[in-house]
């Protein structure tokens, strides 16, 4: 049945609003689903179940997006009003309001893609040089006497890190080496900076490198490889404050401290003067504490001394007690030699005819013994067993037969006497035979 026909007024027809709002989002889905647009983040907010709103914007249009807590969840940065962003998703009518809406199923920062994949190969390449070895990090000083600064004179990083140094460290001279922080001469200049840092005199004992936040491509200069290499061979330490606490640079990655922010890279090297202050006066009441106690005990040490000078009666009574008791302990002690040495004579006078009669024994006992072996060594002991001692007239021994000669005259000793003999011609050296 044909509604238009059956219609008596002519004119357009007539739709129920819900109908209507179905009908143009299927028209949308069919026409331009899926889309991508890039435009700038406005109102965006987080609610509580996890969802995001916001508005995609350029200077011509503006449109409402949603994007639900599952996609939200994949995002790698927290995006902010004002972020260049390309956004994927689908055209939707969101019926009980009747409002078009973009549903956002990725998001990411205008151009991040190939931006993106060129910091990752040029991180990868100096990462594997060494430029970010944690062991090339440098502790910071705990009182540096001048801070150097880079960064632009127009930036509202340059505002930010001098009133955070001017309260809390004003004393600390503060030595600005400006440069610009985004383009393409950028890099070259951030490099001229901090070479000039380097070579002043006198030297500056910390170095800030510090910029507000931005894009991927406003922070690009940063990911420059000479600024790296550069940041690397400083010669005090570097602390890198660029952009908010979700931006990384290779500037960062090579400094020897990264910062989230630029206020927090001057907080950083400016402990708060209230605090030295609070410590001098710390250290002053304990220097005041430890002289009061010394001070004491020298009193009470002179108090003493005087006590002893006033009274040298006191001193001397006891000086003339000291001296009876060792006059008293010297004149026991020769009293008592005295009496052994008196004991003494009594003792050898009882003992010594003991003792000479022991002494007399032994002598006479080792004087028969000696006797005793004279006798045994007595040649007329052998005598009497039958031997004879043989000599020549003048009475010298015969031991050998071979110098005898028939003649000559032989003198035998016996037992009791002395018989002369004469050699007789024979067998000189053999044993006569017997009955011979």
């Amino acid at each position: 049945m044909n509604l238009r026909d059956s219609n008596p007024t002519p004119g357009p027809r007539i739709w129920a609003v819900g109908a209507l709002c179905r009908a143009v989002a299927d028209a949308l889905d069919a026409r331009f689903n899926p889309v991508a647009v890039r435009g700038e983040i406005s109102g965006f907010s987080r609610a509580s179940s996890g969802h995001c709103y916001f508005a995609l914007k350029d200077s011509s249009g503006q449109l409402r997006c949603a994007m639900f807590r599952r996609a939200a969840g994949l995002l790698d940065f927290s995006p902010r009003d004002g972020d260049q962003v390309e956004v994927r998703g689908r055209l939707a009518v969101y019926e009980p309001r009747g409002d078009l809406q973009l549903v956002v199923e990725s998001l990411q920062r205008a151009g991040q893609g190939a931006l993106f994949e060129q910091f990752l190969q040029r991180k990868a390449r100096l990462e594997a040089e060494g430029l970010f070895d944690p062991e090339r990090k440098r502790a910071l000083p705990v009182m540096p006497r001048a801070v150097g600064l880079v960064t632009s004179l127009g930036a509202a990083a340059l505002h930010d890190v001098v009133t955070a140094l001017r309260r809390r460290v004003p004393h600390i001279p503060v030595v600005l080496a400006p440069a610009a922080v985004q383009g393409a001469n950028a890099p070259a200049e951030l490099v001229r900076a901090l070479q000039s840092l380097y070579t002043l005199e006198p030297a500056v004992d910390v170095i800030l490198l510090v910029r507000g936040g931005g894009s991927i491509e406003d922070l690009w200069a940063f990911n420059d490889e000479a600024l790296a290499r550069t940041i690397v061979q400083s010669p005090v330490p570097l602390i890198c404050g660029v952009g908010h606490e979700t931006d990384f640079t290779i500037a960062d990655f090579c400094a020897d401290l990264r910062a989230p922010t630029p206020t927090a890279a001057a907080e950083l090297v400016s402990a708060p003067q209230a605090m030295w202050l609070g410590a001098i006066d710390l250290l002053d009441e304990r220097l005041d504490s430890a002289l009061g106690a010394r001070l004491d005990v020298l009193g009470q040490r002179l108090d003493q001394a005087a006590a002893r000078l006033g009274r040298p009666s006191g001193l001397l009574a006891r000086q003339q007690l000291r001296l009876a008791h060792h006059s008293q302990r010297l004149r026991y002690a020769l009293l008592s030699r005295a009496e052994r040495l008196a004991q003494v004579p009594r003792a050898i006078a009882a003992d010594f005819p003991l003792r000479l009669e022991r002494a007399m024994a032994q002598r006479r006992e080792r004087l028969e013994r000696v006797a005793l072996r004279l006798r045994l060594l007595d040649p007329a002991l052998v005598l009497q067993r039958g031997y004879a001692w043989l000599t020549d007239p003048e009475g010298r021994a015969i031991v050998s037969a071979k110098k005898l000669s028939p003649g000559d005259a032989v003198v035998a000793r016996l037992a009791d006497g002395s018989v002369d003999l004469a050699v007789v011609p024979g067998k000189t050296g053999t044993r006569p035979t017997p009955g011979a």
